[in-house]
């Protein structure tokens, strides 16, 4: 597909019918498909690992390597014709859930097309997705040797290959701090051992190593994929039983050249699923119903040797999908952004405060809300609030009762979870809802009139306090409890992280959350007393602990960023509406660890 207009004509030929099999069949149909490249949205990069002395083949049989070869050049084309039917399948399944016809692109580079055989025969120059390869450090020997312990249930570093092929991929596109990849690898020395019966030099694993979200998995599948699009409706029924005294049959479900293409490009699928954040779902791809990836490809189904089904037609019904919930995550992902897509607040994150029930906000809006009953491991309940006609539901209030009648009838008396997602992609866990909202996360105010009690809440806190020595650090504004007294600055202590704020009163009294720390004396922020002037929020950059801390004012004032700005992600601390700031919550070690503000009406 070429940037701007494409007509495509569909013929339809029949030796039962007249002037079908001429050069201008008379039953031909035609689709003119504009394509505008999301030249402003990542791309997903596809790259080949080698060891550094690998010899750049992979397994197949010997009729394959007579007739297509088992080099690396072959590889290419396989792994990005594979590449392909990925980014077709999800967006089919994008345009069946309503979300129009979105998914990732590639990298692409000029270079001889090889997805068409008339290409080939040509040598028509084309833009196609681009291959990285990619040489480790490590030898042939090593990679396998790290395999066979890895296999070894009681291995210490299960994950021995996944980082390997991670330091690799960082030293090849040598990202900057903050600068995100995605990344999907084809582990090209996987080789099946027939003296142990077991695949080594491969890994199935997807998820992220800081900015580097990365899957990868073996090329022992790889002969059976197909090379060119003319290709894939043989590939897919291609009933060749799989020899294993050249390649394995993955678990038992590759017996045939069809099935093992179905497990090769289906759970490379499922591991690139898990670089896009994607979970384990109850069912499609993300469970394993990619065997049955064929049918999104073909009519008719061949003989499966996993069911020892004949096979037959198949229909849409019978066809593997994404989940609803895939999607949904798909279409607030920046890989998935179309170029008419609205621009995003930076700020992805999603907040969470104990009040009428809970409340839940998030500046780019509440996408949807995953409800996990107790011991559920996949989520099988949620609630989805739609952009609809342009229209973000930015803030959401939540009811016990009305999350526990969604849940099933077994689930309904045990303790909810919750993860809330926003439309820019941000995700915000709650553990426990009924321990969330407790009381616990209440205190008690002194109010201005006797006898009537005024409530406050603890937001959900930012960073996981865990650094050694770590301590709870909590106070409410001397100026919420006394109307003589006004906040009159903030000093902050930070270097590489925030060490502690102080806040100063008009009668020099202060209170210190966390410590003095980091730069000599800290940097002062100013309030305008004299008009009133108070905080209505904080900008904070957290991971693990607090990195950067920004406090925002109710003349529309914001201090500088102190501490690490690039560190962490992006939240926006503002209460809900009808409420206000009146203390810090958190906790403080080596520096501050956990952070979040305290608000009453």
């Amino acid at each position: 597909m070429m940037p701007g207009a494409n007509r495509l004509r569909f013929d339809f030929s029949s030796p039962k019918l007249a002037n079908s099999g001429s050069s201008n069949p008379i039953h031909a149909s035609y689709l003119t498909v504009h394509m505008i490249p999301p030249v402003a949205a990542p791309p997903l990069q596809l790259a080949i690992l080698l060891a550094k002395d690998s010899p750049g083949t992979f397994d197949a049989v010997p009729a394959r390597i007579e007739r297509e070869g088992n080099g690396l050049e072959t590889a290419i084309r396989k792994f990005r014709m594979a590449a392909y039917l990925w980014q077709a399948f999800t967006a089919e399944q994008m345009w069946r859930n309503k979300f129009g016809r979105r998914t990732f692109r590639f990298e692409e580079e000029w270079t001889t097309g090889t997805s068409n055989q008339r290409d080939r025969e040509n040598g028509t120059l084309r833009s196609e997705a681009r291959i990285h390869v990619i040489r480790t450090e490590k030898t042939l020997a090593e990679l396998r040797d790290l395999n066979r312990a890895q296999q070894n249930p009681n291995a210490s570093d299960s994950g021995a290959l996944y980082g390997i092929a991670a330091d690799a991929v960082r030293n090849y596109f040598k990202p900057l701090p903050g600068q995100k990849l995605y990344v999907s690898v084809l582990l090209l020395d996987a080789h099946w051992d027939t003296a142990s019966k077991t695949i080594v030099g491969h890994a199935a694993l997807g998820g992220n190593v800081g900015d580097l979200h990365l899957g990868v998995f073996g090329s022992h599948c790889l002969q059976s994929y197909p090379t060119s699009f003319e290709e894939v409706v043989p590939a897919f029924t291609d009933c060749t039983p799989t020899d294993t005294n050249h390649v394995g049959n993955d678990c038992n479900d590759a017996g045939s050249s069809w099935e093992a293409a179905n497990i090769g490009i289906g759970a490379h699928m499922h591991e690139t699923g898990h670089l896009f954040g994607l979970p384990h779902q109850e069912s499609g791809v993300m469970l394993r119903d990619y065997v049955t990836l064929n049918r999104t490809f073909v009519s008719r189904e061949a003989y499966s040797t996993r069911t020892r089904s004949k096979g037959g037609p198949v229909s849409q019904e019978d066809e593997c999908t994404w989940h609803r919930l895939d999607c949904l995550r798909f279409r607030s992902h920046p890989c998935f952004r179309l170029p008419n897509d609205p621009v995003l607040n930076s700020d992805d994150s999603v907040q969470a405060w104990p009040v009428d029930g809970l409340t839940v906000m998030a500046a780019t809006g509440v996408s949807f809300i995953e409800i996990f009953g107790e011991g559920d491991d996949v989520c099988h309940s949620w609630i989805e609030y739609p952009a609809e006609n342009g229209s973000l539901q930015r803030s959401v209030t939540l009811s016990e009762q009305g999350l526990r009648s969604r849940l099933p009838e077994g689930k309904r008396k045990g303790s909810i979870r919750l993860a809330i997602k926003s439309h820019g992609g941000g995700s915000l866990d709650i553990d426990d809802y009924a321990k969330f909202c407790s009381t616990k996360s209440c205190l008690k105010l002194p109010s201005a009139l006797p006898g009537i009690p005024k409530n406050a809440y603890r937001g959900k806190k930012l960073g996981a306090s865990q650094l050694e020595g770590s301590e709870t650090h909590e106070f409410l504004f001397t100026s919420a409890m006394r109307q003589d007294r006004v906040l009159s600055r903030i000093v902050f202590y930070h270097g590489l992280a925030v060490d502690g704020l102080e806040f100063v009163y008009d009668d020099d009294s202060r209170q210190l959350f966390g410590k003095r720390g980091g730069k000599a004396g800290g940097d002062t922020f100013d309030m305008d007393i004299r008009r009133g002037e108070y905080i209505t929020g904080f900008f904070v950059r957290s991971g693990f602990w607090v990195d950067a801390i920004q406090v925002l004012t109710s003349l529309g004032r914001r201090s500088a960023l102190f501490g690490n700005a690039h560190g962490g992600d992006a939240h926006t601390l503002i209460p809900p509406r009808g409420y206000n700031i009146c203390g810090v919550t958190g906790s403080c070690g080596a520096w501050v660890d956990g952070f979040s503000v305290i608000v009453t009406r």
